[in-house]
Parts: structure tokens; sequence; C-alpha cells
């Protein structure tokens, strides 16, 4: 009896284990279908998205999602590679706009891993026509439509298709969504062949940027109604021709951080529009040297901009002079502090570049 009673024990604790390791390797397995991988190399179309076998594009990985439930965190991992964006690409899946899990885009392997050389770096070349028609017609190669989208560890380079004039790498127009942070990015445009007009042009609340660099963006921010919680920290904007930030906020002055940057050889750091006057923001631990002009307004009925002196904005520990000094490409090619400062540049102090620790 007393044997039997053992056995039953044992029995029923084996069923419970066996029940708890079914109910882990199907959760296991839901959330592994939420992953996708793709390798601009070794992938193929209609794989199944997994390590060991990748798709090849990033389009159809980004189709996939878009059916997906929407109910766990969606997550796409990109193998070193170019990837050819032929048309918009909607990030977003089949659920709420409103929903609360994360949609990542994401490096394999990210800047600050042992193993990243510039080559991991997987490259976004947006090829498409004008694909949108929001206020005029442009083109966008990332377009967000939910909350929580993460963008990690990419380089977007400039649309060199000749009937494009305004492209748009990252683009989200719905005032109401909340949640986009990009980081360790780079954005590079070459206005003679393949520009980009502006790295975001972005609308709504709880957007982070941080460690990202821009060269030679015409703008690197476009940022339109409804903004607020907006930060740009630990970044650097060298080159913007039009102007490093765009703002053309509505309704009341929204918070802004502005934080450990470099802005340097810009025409202008800052535009808004006259009507609603200059913004009392802050901008802090950061260097803003060598730009034709700081802060200027634009009247909606003219596209232009009038330079105009600091009356609002305040200024802690932010440095106007010094000399920022890049690593460019030399005969050895591309490497691994790319567009970062060089170790005798000026900005050190405000960790600004592609990597979180130095």
């Amino acid at each position: 009896m007393k044997n039997n009673s053992m056995l039953r024990t044992v029995e029923a604790r084996y069923m419970m284990i066996l029940m708890l390791l079914i109910v882990f390797a199907f959760k296991s397995s839901a959330t592994m279908g939420q992953t996708l991988y793709v390798d601009g190399l070794k992938g193929k179309n209609n794989a199944k998205g997994t390590v060991n076998d990748p798709l090849l594009s990033l389009d159809e990985a980004v189709l996939k999602t878009n059916s997906f439930k929407g109910n766990e965190p969606v997550t796409i991992k990109l193998n070193p590679g170019l990837y050819t964006v032929t048309h918009k690409l909607i990030l977003k899946t089949a659920g709420s706009a409103a929903g609360k899990e994360p949609y990542t885009i994401e490096a394999v392997t990210l800047p600050d891993d042992k193993a990243w050389q510039p080559t991991s770096m997987p490259v976004i070349l947006c090829i498409s026509g004008n694909n949108a028609d929001y206020e005029f017609a442009h083109c966008e190669g990332m377009s967000v439509f939910q909350n929580n989208i993460n963008i990690r560890g990419l380089k977007f380079v400039g649309n060199p298709n000749t009937s494009v004039h305004y492209y748009y790498p990252i683009g989200r127009h719905d005032k109401t969504l909340s949640g986009l942070n990009v980081t360790q990015c780079l954005f590079i445009g070459e206005a003679n062949s393949s520009a980009i007009q502006s790295a975001f042009w972005v609308a709504g609340r709880g957007i982070h940027v941080d460690h990202c660099i821009f060269h030679n963006s015409k703008i690197a921010f476009v940022l339109s109604g409804n903004i607020n919680g907006f930060s740009l920290t630990h970044s650097i904007i060298d080159g913007a021709y039009n102007t490093a930030i765009w703002y053309g906020f509505d309704g009341t002055q929204p918070k802004f951080t502005f934080k450990n940057n470099i802005v340097t050889n810009c025409y202008y750091v800052m535009v808004y529009p006259v009507e609603n006057g200059q913004p009392a923001y802050t901008f802090s631990d950061s260097y803003i040297t060598n730009n034709k002009n700081y802060l200027g307004n634009y009247p909606k009925a003219q596209d232009r901009f009038f330079a105009e002196p600091n009356k609002h904005i305040k200024e802690i520990n932010i440095k106007k002079t010094g000399t920022i000094k890049l690593v460019d490409v030399k005969d050895d090619g591309i490497t691994r502090d790319n567009l970062n400062p060089t170790k005798n540049s000026a900005g050190q102090s405000t960790g600004a570049g592609l990597f979180l620790n130095k």
C-alpha cells in the first residue's frame, strides 16, 4: 500500500513537471514566433525567418509582422548586409496601434558588442519612388503606425532615385502615437547623389533618440504636431545644410530634452515658426560650434529662415568654441570609430557618438 501511494505521488509529480514543460515550450515557441531573422546575403524568400533559415529581405520581414496579432513583442533581427527597400515599410502589427508590446528592428550585432565592426552594421538603402502624399509628394523608408517602436544599430543612407526630391528614412505622422526609440544609428546623406531631406519627420509623444550620428543630412529632425517628451542625447549632427532641427510645434510648448550633443557645420541649429515665437527650452552639456547660424524663425507664408538672437533658450554648460574633429575615411577604409570624435577633438566630455560605452 505504501509503495503504491509513493508510486502515485511520483507519477503525479512527473505529470506536473511534464505539464509545466509543455506550457514553457508552448510559450517559448510563441515568443520565438514573434522574432524574425533576416540575412541579405544568405537568406531566402519565403524562408521561416529563424536563425538557421533567415528571410532574404527586410521588405518581406516587415510584411510578415503586419499580420502578427500584436499581443507579444515583435523583433526583426538584421544580419550584416545591404537591405534594398523598394517601397514604404509599414511598421505595425494587426493589433491595436495603441498597444503596449514593443516592435523592434535591430542589428544582430550592435556597436558595443565586442565583435562589432562597421561592416556589421546593416545598411538600409531605399530606392523607392515617391510613396507618400501627406502634405506633399515624398518618399519614406520606414513609416511608424503604432506605439513603442524601437530601431537599433542600423545605417540609413540617402535615396538615389532621381524621381524623389524629399526622402525621409523614418516618418510618423499620427499625433496620437507614443514611444519611438532610436539608438546607435547612422544617417548619412550625399546631397549630389543620394540626399536625405530629413532623417526624421515625426509627430506625437515619447520620441527618444540617443547615440546617433547624422552626417550631411539636409535636416536631422522635422518635428511636427503634438511633439511632447522629445529627447535628443549623446548624438552628433554634422553638416545639416538646412537646419539641424526644424520645429513646428502646435499649442503649448512641450517637454524637450537636448543634452550631451554635438552640433557642428550646420546652416542653422534650430528654426521654428515665427507665429509661435522662440521656444523656451534648455540646451545643456553640449558643443554647438562652427555653425553658420544658431536660431531662426520662418513665417508660414515664406519658405525661408530669418536669423534671430537667443531670447529664451536656456543654456547650461554649452560650449560654442573649440574644433570638432570627426574620424573620416583614410587609405585603410572605414574604421571602427568612423564619424565619431577623434581623440584630440573638442566635445569628448559630451560622450556623443555611436557607442554607449567608451
